[in-house]
């Protein structure tokens, strides 16, 4: 293999679900189609109609320790899971505005609030660390990596922190959200050290990324790089 980083594959990691479908129609806007459905098929990379372009399949939680080790040039992550990774060794150059919800405390309907130490569940421990530290309160940390809505109503915790849509399996649950803690959605990341040794064609992928934003209509934000 050539160790001449602009003649190596342009590596993009991507996520399974919500990320990946969103994604898919901004790649074409920017004349990439994808070969291959990661849905139906056990591959993790996939070729696409861009021959120096290919695409990783990987856990959403993954993404970015993939481009900040330089295993991917870039990646499409959510704002949650970039705050909790904490973003050493990548640039956010922008936000794709998909796959939009909100980080929130969330608690059984009509609960009172203990005035000492509250029970947190969560997946995010660093993000919610973080947040009631802000507040000067104090937390114990549960980490949960599913069925987060099950811990208040057994009394595992007192709510939970977690990200919520459209809140329908909230109040399935019996639950409420209550306090605002971010506003999410998918962001581009880019490896600091292929910015550097790949700059223009990391750049050239930016650009055609961002116009394709803009006539999608999902309105980003650019972030500093």
């Amino acid at each position: 293999m050539s160790t001449n980083g602009e003649q190596l594959p342009l590596t993009v990691a991507l996520s399974k679900g919500r990320i990946f479908r969103e994604t898919l129609p901004l790649l074409a806007r920017a004349g990439i189609e994808v070969h291959g459905d990661p849905e139906s098929s056990r591959k993790l990379v996939l070729q696409t109609s861009v021959a120096d372009v290919r695409l990783l399949i990987l856990r959403a939680s993954d993404v970015p320790t993939y481009v900040e080790y330089g295993a991917a040039d870039l990646g499409v992550a959510g704002k949650d899971v970039l705050m909790e990774h904490g973003g050493a060794g990548l640039y956010e150059p922008l936000d794709l505005g998909i796959a939009r919800c909100r980080l929130m405390t969330a608690a059984r309907e009509g609960a009172v609030m203990p005035d000492g130490r509250l029970r947190v569940a969560t997946k995010y421990i660093n993000t919610t660390r973080r947040f009631f530290a802000s507040r000067g309160q104090q937390v114990e940390l549960i980490k949960l990596y599913g069925s987060m809505e099950l811990a208040p109503v057994l009394g595992l915790a007192d709510c939970i922190v977690d990200v919520v849509d459209t809140g329908s399996t909230l109040r399935a649950n019996g639950l409420e959200p209550l306090e605002h803690v971010a506003d999410i959605s998918s962001r581009l990341i880019v490896n600091k050290v292929a910015f550097k040794t790949r700059n223009q064609r990391v750049r050239d992928f930016i650009d055609a990324l961002r116009q394709a934003v803009t006539a999608a209509g999902t309105a980003p934000a650019a972030a500093e790089e």
